[in-house]
């Protein structure tokens, strides 16, 4: 369950990075973490909202219930403090935020099945 969170926030402050570097904002703590609370905040929400904690690598409902708390609530908290949602960010936090949250559960759920259907070698005496 842990390592789930950390992936969550890691995806979240990684689009962050990504974004204020690539607007010269400027990777410092500070910054990152002033951008980042928001959605880190509605990625918590909706672990609570779905809880996630009971099967945190499932795309329905948990990766489903993280993206949409961190891209909606995220937003609504961004607009409540006086940050910027222009419509150009909200279409680039929204499919980020997607490819990353649902990326890193499907690629738990291969490796999963990988593990599970790899025949195990015959033993010799």
């Amino acid at each position: 369950m842990w390592i789930a969170a950390l992936l969550d926030a890691v995806a979240i402050v990684v689009f962050v990075s990504i974004g204020r570097s690539s607007h010269e904002e400027g990777v410092t703590l500070a910054g990152v973490a002033s951008t980042a609370w928001p959605f880190l905040v509605g990625a918590c929400i909706g672990w609570l909202a779905a809880r996630v904690w009971q099967r945190p690598t499932t795309l329905v409902p948990a990766a489903v219930a993280v993206w949409l708390g961190s891209f909606v609530v995220g937003m609504v908290l961004r607009a409540v403090a006086g940050q910027g949602i222009a419509v150009s960010f909200m279409i680039v936090a929204c499919c980020f935020l997607a490819a990353t949250l649902f990326g890193w559960r499907l690629v738990a759920v291969g490796l999963g099945r990988l593990t599970r259907q790899r025949p195990h070698a015959p033993e010799h005496d």
